[in-house]
């Protein structure tokens, strides 16, 4: 495709998605299955007019996927106002270790025992599909900061760390492959220090790293753009950039330190929110939730109760929406560029139902137990488990990391299969379930 076919393309998607809205909103598919089926009806499987190689362009998706990812990360976080007690994070936590930990598990079983994959390649495929996606799952996640719905709350939550819990189990397969950048990659898999080294830096402190930064940062930068407008003579702040100026920095700084960048982003984010909700003043409800209407308290706490300071997280939240719309827009047509349905290995039903039917819902339910949700809370859990651009991004990470050419192939073809069909399946199931709720 040309640069004017591509401009052509994406506008008219653009152009007709935003005069759809309410069309789409009512309708019983998602947004993503429109442009899932104009990538793949322009792709390789119809017209071939849209031609993507995730081989031969895995440099330029990656980045495009990681760009997506650390946005809709932020904007996650920017959407939990609630208090870190663990009675409420307790469940996303949860989802986000143990069920995470127990998916990637049963996928990893799955494709060697039943796919005959080596160890290496069955845990890179399990740590590629197990992660849920904050991109895709806009209509089963919180919809705005002061949506209080448990459900939307847990998923939004979870997706928001378990793309960066998901992360050690890629660094993993890819060491028993014998590439990429792990904690001791290239040392001798079968030693038992290389596991634990492993356990500590890809996991430990990857983890622990990641909150710190995250934490410290988001806190920081609510205090400083606090103060600057607050103080005379006040100053005015760009939140937008602000807000992408933090995302760029914490990712950049805790992937030095060998920490997660994708945790760090998500905890800013959450920290950002919550320190500007507690010095702006911000009440509680009767759980203890801090309220998102910030604008009454600021004025309550401003001697110029009629221009009261705004808060970074609310005024930039608007903007990454936008953009989590345009990226949501631009990769799933890519996605469909990349699919060619005559091409896709057989494996693909059998790994796609294994995990939606068996792998997902079973964590979900172990990982829950003893935690007071109710049981048709953990299926609807386990059901809405959609696979998209993070599941995207780790795949490309991995042939850049040096993959080798015919396992790269194959996890290929299986990863394509199963995020389209989770896009499908998923897509026009949810409406019909979240009404239920």
């Amino acid at each position: 495709m040309s640069n004017n076919q591509w401009f052509l393309l994406v506008g008219l998607l653009m152009l007709a998605r935003g005069l759809a809205a309410t069309t789409i909103s009512r309708s019983p598919f998602t947004s993503a299955i429109v442009y899932l089926f104009a990538g793949i009806v322009l792709g390789p499987s119809f017209f071939d007019i849209l031609h993507f190689d995730p081989w031969k362009q895995s440099a330029l998706l990656e980045m495009l996927t990681q760009t997506a990812l650390l946005i809709s990360l932020f904007s996650a976080g920017i959407k939990m106002p609630v208090p870190f007690k663990l009675a409420r994070w307790g469940a996303p936590l949860r989802l986000a270790w143990i069920s995470m930990t127990l998916t990637v598990t049963l996928v990893a079983l799955f494709a060697h025992y039943v796919l005959h994959m080596p160890p290496g390649a069955a845990i890179l495929l399990g740590g590629i599909l197990a992660p849920t996606d904050p991109v895709l799952a806009t209509d089963v996640q919180v919809r705005h900061a002061g949506d209080k719905d448990q459900l939307r709350f847990t998923l939004t939550c979870e997706a928001g760390m378990n793309d960066g819990s998901a992360f050690p189990f890629v660094l993993l397969g890819l060491g028993l492959l014998g590439v990429g950048g792990g904690a001791d990659a290239g040392a001798n898999t079968g030693d038992a220090t290389y596991y634990l080294r492993w356990l500590l830096i890809d996991v430990g402190w990857a983890t622990a790293g990641a909150v710190a930064v995250g934490v410290a940062a988001g806190a920081g930068l609510a205090r400083l753009g606090w103060q600057l407008r607050i103080v005379e003579p006040r100053h005015d702040i760009l939140d937008d950039l602000v807000a992408l100026g933090l995302i760029a920095i914490v990712y950049a700084f805790a992937s030095m330190i060998k920490a997660s960048g994708y945790l760090a982003v998500f905890f800013a984010a959450v920290a950002l929110r919550q320190t500007e909700l507690v010095l702006a003043g911000a009440p509680k409800d009767r759980q203890g939730m801090l309220e998102p209407d910030v604008a009454k308290s600021e004025a309550a706490h401003t001697s110029d109760a009629a221009t009261p300071p705004r808060v970074v997280s609310a005024e930039a939240l608007v903007f990454k929406e936008h953009l989590e719309r345009l990226s949501e827009l631009t990769l799933v047509l890519i996605l469909g560029g990349m699919i060619s349905l005559r091409d896709l290995p057989y494996e693909t039903i059998g790994v796609a139902a294994f995990l939606f039917l068996v792998a997902r819902p079973l964590a979900v339910y172990i990982g829950l137990m003893g935690s007071g949700v109710s049981k048709r809370m953990r299926g609807l859990t386990g059901w809405f488990g959609v696979r998209g651009i993070g599941s995207l991004f780790y795949l490309v990470f991995a042939i850049q990391s040096g993959l080798p050419p015919n396992i790269a192939r194959e996890l290929i073809g299986i990863a394509l299969g199963v995020i389209m069909l989770s896009i499908l399946v998923h897509g026009f199931s949810v409406k019909p379930l979240i009404d239920t709720i």
